[in-house]
């Protein structure tokens, strides 16, 4: 996409004015570029005509789910974990004022580095460097569940009730909103779900979508650089997040479906080994990463149904990103249902 002074979503003089308040120095025109992927918060890569660059995020256009895209939220959570050790782009200002946006708008420092979310991107690195890339991913991951949540002041960002049923509830609740039609299969793995929760040991910062598009790297050395979209981020259990990323790390030999096929590619490791770099750093209990594997599916697979239904019903919403399919998003409820089935063997 071209950048220009004015996009989609952007009121290029107000956020001008805006960058005068915040008493930024910058030279105009401000010019927007759309970054990223899918139907998540629109984000835009803001350059000055000095070459100056930042990052400037608002929630999709159209009729969203009440809980969903609240970026003042996201930018809270980012700016507390501030001198954590977590790599964060620094928050620069968040805006309400209906003086410079007709929408939350959070501007953060702009991070240059590697970002793996295109499969053109992905093949022209060598094996070597998707290895780097890969095996930096569980500890940055430890880090995040490392942050203190009371020197953070994040300790009420969210209930702390058992973290597995209340996703449940959540997930389940977005389904009945958005779903495009009835899914016996899926129903019933909600109900698996449900009835199979393991028993909450402790409570963390987790980020709720941590894989590889929403990392940025640094070339040479493969080391994250910064970790992004921290709309899902919540208090649970540490498990859920890695039970994500196996979520979005399909292995060769598999259909991939709906999810991103980067990690089939030569070079990248297979879930067990993520897994084992993951748990010899923190020291946790395999037992119940199974369960959130399946968990992991399931609430991708609730998250794919709203994109296709925005997608259908609300135009302005698409994107270059590929609107999932119904047997894209079946397939990842029978995974689910699959990876259920070894949970206690």
């Amino acid at each position: 996409m071209a950048t220009d002074t004015s996009l989609t979503g952007v009121d290029s003089p107000a956020v001008t004015r805006w960058f005068t308040a915040l008493d930024l120095e910058f030279t105009a025109p401000l010019r927007f570029r759309r970054i990223g992927h899918g139907y998540s918060n629109l984000t835009y890569r803001v350059t000055d005509a000095a070459d100056r660059a930042w990052v400037l995020r608002r929630p999709p256009l159209g009729t969203l789910l009440s809980s969903a895209h609240d970026v003042v939220r996201e930018a809270r959570i980012m700016a507390a974990q501030a001198g954590t050790g977590v790599p964060i782009p620094r928050i620069i200002g968040v805006t309400t004022d209906p003086e410079f946006c007709d929408a939350p708008l959070v501007l953060m420092e702009f991070i240059d580095g590697l970002v793996v979310d295109t499969m053109e991107i992905a093949t022209a690195l060598s094996p070597e460097d998707r290895g780097r890339i890969a095996r930096n991913l569980p500890g940055t991951l430890a880090k995040i569940h490392a942050v203190d949540l009371e020197q953070t002041g994040l300790r009420d960002l969210a209930s702390h009730k058992p973290y597995a049923q209340r996703q449940l509830r959540r997930w389940a609740g977005q389904w009945d909103l958005s779903k495009t039609r009835e899914s016996p299969e899926l129903d019933a793995l909600t109900e698996r779900l449900t009835v199979t929760a393991p028993e909450q040991r402790e409570i963390c910062l987790v980020h709720g979508d941590f894989h590889l598009r929403n990392l940025i790297t640094a070339p040479q050395t493969g080391a994250v650089t910064a970790v992004l979209d921290w709309e899902l981020a919540t208090l649970g259990d540490p498990l859920a997040d890695m039970g994500s990323l196996l979520t979005y790390w399909p292995e060769r030999g598999e259909d991939p479906g709906a999810l991103f096929a980067a990690s089939t590619l030569d070079g990248f490791p297979d879930r067990a080994e993520l897994a084992r770099l993951y748990l010899d750093a923190t020291g946790r209990d395999p037992a119940a990463l199974r369960y959130w594997h399946a968990f992991g599916l399931w609430k991708l697979a609730i998250i794919a149904e709203g994109v296709l239904r925005r997608a259908t019903t609300e135009p302005q919403n698409r994107s270059a990103a590929e609107t999932p399919t119904t047997t894209q998003i079946d397939a990842l409820v029978a995974h689910a249902h699959a990876i259920a089935d070894t949970a206690n063997t």
